[in-house]
Order: C-alpha cells, then sequence, then structure tokens
C-alpha cells in the first residue's frame, strides 16, 4: 500500500493537528508537574482524552515531584509496565496500582 500524497493544505492542517496535539501533552504534563493535577486525575483525563492518551506513562511519572529516571523506570518494572507503554495501553491493575502508589 503506498503512502497518499498530500496537498499542501492537507500536510499543513496535519502539521498544526501535530503541533497542537504536543502542545497539550506538554502542557498537561506540566498541570502534574506543578502540582495542578495529582497522578489519579491525570490518568482519568487522559484515559477519556484521545489527544492525551499518547502521553508515556514514563514521561507523565516523570512530570511527578520527585520522580526522576530511576524511580520511575523502578515503579514501572514493579507494575509490570512496559517501558514503551502509553495511558491508553495501561490495563485497570496497572492504572490501580499507579493511583495507589501516588494517592
Amino acid at each position: 500500500m503506498a503512502i497518499p500524497t498530500l496537498s499542501p493544505e492537507q500536510l499543513r492542517s496535519a502539521r498544526d493537528a501535530a503541533t497542537q496535539a504536543r502542545r497539550a501533552r506538554a502542557e498537561f504534563k506540566e498541570k502534574v508537574r506543578s502540582g495542578k493535577l495529582s497522578l489519579g486525575e491525570a490518568l482519568d483525563i487522559a484515559g477519556n482524552d484521545e489527544i492525551l492518551a499518547h502521553v508515556k506513562v514514563v514521561d507523565l511519572l516523570k512530570a511527578l515531584p520527585r520522580v526522576g529516571e530511576k524511580r520511575a523506570a523502578d515503579i514501572m518494572e514493579r507494575l509490570d509496565i512496559a517501558p514503551n507503554r502509553r495511558v491508553r495501553g495501561l490495563g485497570r491493575h496497572q492504572v490501580a496500582g499507579l493511583k495507589t502508589e501516588f494517592h
């Protein structure tokens, strides 16, 4: 199957949509970083939002205060979450485990 050729308007539209999605995800992680959203609230919001569901779990964890690369990796390993998993791909037990970890 060949990749379709897009018109300049379609390309511009796709680029704009991608930029908006990146900004939305960055703002979302910033709210977690600043404490405006708890991890539980963030998981609930991302679970119901098509754009935010694409945030990587490790990035969301690292946005939390006092959680760096090592602690995020330890938590994900303990809860059996793959390193490249996105919020959309979490099972309900993994979500529950994350919420318990950061209640």
